[in-house]
């Protein structure tokens, strides 16, 4: 049940971000992307990860400084009964406004395999404006990416 919450949750805010602009990170921001399906092998097993899995990030603070940022999975129906990610970390990447990164907060790689990976990050001030982004890696490849614009 705690997963279809979230995915609720995750599907209306991704709804209300379609029908608008997206929201400045600057009062806070809720974003998610969906998972696209994917497989990979691990251990000489290969496993596939199916659709229903949406990446949510959310960053709360003022102007350049982050005061809550956190990342993760939420997978419902079919996609919750997978082994899920193996090998998996969330990164914080941090781009001015011509799109350069000049941060990463690099996670940790969890060798675990898990339905519903999350990380938070800790508090910071940004010596730029531009985005703040979380990106999730499962077993050393970029599978999906969220993002938002830092404003003043």
């Amino acid at each position: 049940m705690h997963n279809v919450r979230h995915l609720l949750t995750a599907l209306a805010t991704a709804g209300a971000v379609i029908l608008g602009t997206p929201a400045p990170a600057h009062a806070g921001a809720i974003g998610s992307t969906p998972v696209r399906t994917f497989e990979y092998s691990v251990g000489g097993m290969n496993v596939k990860v199916p659709t229903g899995c949406m990446f949510t990030h959310v960053i709360r603070g003022s102007g350049r400084k982050i005061t809550y940022q956190n990342a993760g999975v939420d997978c419902a129906f079919a996609a919750a009964l997978s082994s899920g990610f193996c090998n998996w970390r969330i990164d914080f990447t941090y781009a001015d406004t011509n799109n350069r990164t000049y941060r990463t907060a690099r996670g940790k790689t969890h060798s675990e395999c898990r339905i519903d990976p999350m990380r938070t990050n800790p508090p910071q001030t940004l010596p730029r404006y531009g985005k703040a982004c979380a990106r999730l890696h499962v077993n050393g490849v970029r599978r999906v990416s969220q993002c938002h614009h830092i404003t003043k």
